[in-house]
């Protein structure tokens, strides 16, 4: 849910306490790899890796602090005008060190840990941080906050998110919730567990995940799975798998057979993040539309 403007003097003492900083010192932070990283703050220059941590930057005013984002940043429209340094999956250090960056922000996976302790071998520091659950919204936002020197407005965008939250999830049904596949890939066929956050908005919105019991994020399943599962709907995004309902080794199930698909589009749908409740209200629309 992006900040609602707010008109005249108010935005303008707004912004200029969002500004407003103390001469820097180092403030030493845990990541979630379980790193001690000393972070000179506020921290001007940052360079974010990751889609959920970009949304979160702008969200509490410190878009114009980020110098350098992931292919996949896509949200709010302002971050296309912030350079464009790959696809955060394998970062071009050398890129980054261009941005001149007092922080760098990388997914907290085990492949980024060798480019990790070289950016701090150079002097950057650089944290991975975990973006998988809805919990970590207003967690990596009150972190962000305070490294940037936007703690009100961390806590502020926490308040809000945790009733917006509160507001968008469906009241448990007392019968049985229609069940739901979350397919994000096809060849081979990969659900998702519940690790993610996209567990959450199901279950939040009224459904089941039909492989809540994988306990990772994702994992692989098979198609027999599946069908002796026999999944009430068939959740995929823009992104996801698109010609697996054409193939014919598909059609063993019954939700292939009677088209019975939740496809959405939007990137909220593709992290944790401020527009995740408006995610849930769309995702328990949709399927209250097709129970009927």
């Amino acid at each position: 849910m992006t900040p609602r403007l707010v008109p005249g003097l108010m935005l303008l003492a707004a912004l200029a306490c969002g500004r407003a900083s103390p001469s820097p010192t180092a403030t030493t932070v845990v990541d979630d790899a379980g790193d001690s990283v000393a972070v000179r703050t506020p921290a001007r220059r940052v360079v974010s890796l990751i889609p959920a941590t970009t949304e979160l930057l702008f969200a509490i005013g410190a878009g114009a602090d980020v110098v350098g984002r992931s292919t996949w940043c896509d949200y709010p429209a302002e971050a296309a005008r912030v350079p464009n340094l790959g696809d955060g999956i394998n970062p071009n250090v050398e890129a980054i060190l261009a941005a001149r960056p007092d922080l760098v922000v990388l997914y907290n996976s085990a492949q980024h840990a060798a480019v990790s302790a070289r950016l701090r071998g150079l002097g950057v520091p650089t944290l991975r941080i975990n973006t998988d659950r809805l919990a970590d919204v207003g967690r990596v936002g009150r972190l962000l906050g305070g490294l940037t020197g936007r703690v009100r407005s961390a806590d502020s965008l926490a308040a809000a998110f945790d009733t917006a939250l509160a507001a968008a999830t469906v009241s448990r049904p007392e019968g049985r919730r229609p069940t739901v596949l979350l397919l994000v890939w096809e060849q081979p066929p990969m659900t998702i567990g519940r690790g993610s956050f996209l567990n959450e908005l199901v279950e939040r919105a009224g459904g089941a995940n039909l492989f809540a019991d994988v306990t990772a994020s994702a994992g692989p399943v098979s198609i027999e799975a599946v069908a002796a599962r026999d999944p009430d709907f068939i959740f995929t995004t823009t992104d996801g798998p698109s010609s697996f309902a054409r193939r014919p080794e598909w059609q063993v199930v019954r939700a292939v057979r009677d088209r019975r698909f939740l496809r959405v589009t939007g990137s909220e749908f593709n992290r944790p993040g401020p527009r995740s409740p408006a995610a849930i209200r769309e995702l328990a629309e949709r399927l209250r539309t097709a129970a009927r």
